[in-house]
């Protein structure tokens, strides 16, 4: 009977004692939940809404970035490869150009591009005025020329008169085309992120596993390169840093513009902003999902294996800088008059 009572005190015992370690452990999930890590000096800060620009040029500037007139084609407009409807790119490895030639390069989002240092992959055009020419005049994308460009929109009456009352001068040039376009391009960022609502102190707005994502993301540094407003876009890094990077692509990246090979396959780092939205990735188009994407940066840029789970938190984490998409109302672009040069599209 004795040996009965110590056996049953024993399980007793045992019993409280779990339900005690239970209790702990609910306990230090509780505090970790409590405890749950809030930004702290972040060095991705929050996309603002656009603010100052001339409201004039924004409209003008709407118009002609849906107007295919400006090319060879007539067929070709700045949205056919930046697409505002698909994340402002076209979801292709490489642009379809002129007379369906394939482009070099992958064409990157046009959102959030005014917070770039500078504009293409390689750097060339120092900002979005300057940017805003060089498709027209490649042969290879809209195939037009500058002067074409102006004769053009000289010879629509509507378009003149928009031009002089916004710019005051009876006379169009490229540089009050470029103008009107980097001013509407300007308007195309996209605030109000979970991401960014996380950052301003709305902790419920993005989960557990978003955040382990980015600690992962932030913790391995990723965020080196990919930091700033734009999560990206602010410097120039070699693709293949631990590994070198196998393509097929013929672009040298910044080499391209200075001559110096020790700039081969240095590119401006993309932004991150919007990434679920862009796919494929990389200047060459060649990975065709985020998870893709995350795996050879881990191997090439930092010299890490990511493990599976550990792809599936950051690509939830990535997915979270998907911001307010640009609200447009769809312009309605002035009639040709019978002066204005036809297109042709099969020459």
């Amino acid at each position: 009977m004795v040996k009965m009572k110590k056996t049953m005190l024993a399980c007793m015992l045992g019993s409280l004692a779990y339900m005690a370690g239970g209790y702990a452990v609910a306990q230090d999930k509780a505090a970790e939940a409590t405890e749950r890590y809030k930004p702290n000096h972040e060095l991705i800060v929050a996309v603002e809404p656009a603010v100052g620009q001339d409201p004039g040029q924004v409209e003008l500037g709407k118009k002609l970035w849906f107007d295919p007139r400006l090319s060879r084609s007539g067929f070709i407009s700045c949205n056919s490869c930046h697409n505002l409807s698909m994340g402002g790119s076209d979801n292709l490895p490489t642009s379809i150009g002129h007379n369906w030639q394939e482009g070099p390069i992958n064409s990157p989002t046009v959102l959030n591009s005014s917070l770039n240092f500078v504009q293409f992959w390689d750097g060339r055009a120092a900002d979005l005025k300057e940017q805003a020419g060089g498709p027209i005049a490649n042969p290879m994308e809209m195939a037009f020329t500058h002067d074409l460009a102006v004769e053009i929109l000289e010879s629509i009456p509507a378009y003149k008169e928009e031009f002089k009352k916004v710019f005051g001068k009876d006379e169009i040039t490229i540089d009050e085309i470029t103008q009107a376009l980097a001013s509407f391009e300007e308007t195309l960022v996209t605030p109000n992120a979970r991401f960014d609502l996380w950052l301003k102190g709305d902790d419920n707005a993005i989960n557990d596993q978003e955040l382990r994502g980015y600690l992962t993301f932030k913790n391995s540094g990723c965020v080196a390169c990919h930091n700033g407003v734009a999560v990206g876009g602010n410097t120039f890094q070699k693709m293949g840093v631990i590994e070198p990077y196998v393509t097929d692509n013929e672009s040298a990246g910044v080499a391209g513009v200075t001559g110096n090979d020790i700039d081969r396959m240095r590119f401006k780092v993309p932004t991150l902003r919007n990434v679920e939205l862009t796919y494929p990735y990389f200047h060459d188009g060649a990975a065709n999902t985020l998870a893709e994407s995350v795996d050879i940066m881990g191997r090439l840029q930092l010299g890490r294996k990511f493990t599976e789970n550990e792809i599936e938190d950051i690509v939830a984490f990535l997915k979270t800088l998907t911001g307010d998409q640009p609200q447009l109302v769809m312009p309605i672009l002035p009639p040709s008059s019978d002066l204005t040069p036809r297109a042709k599209p099969f020459d």
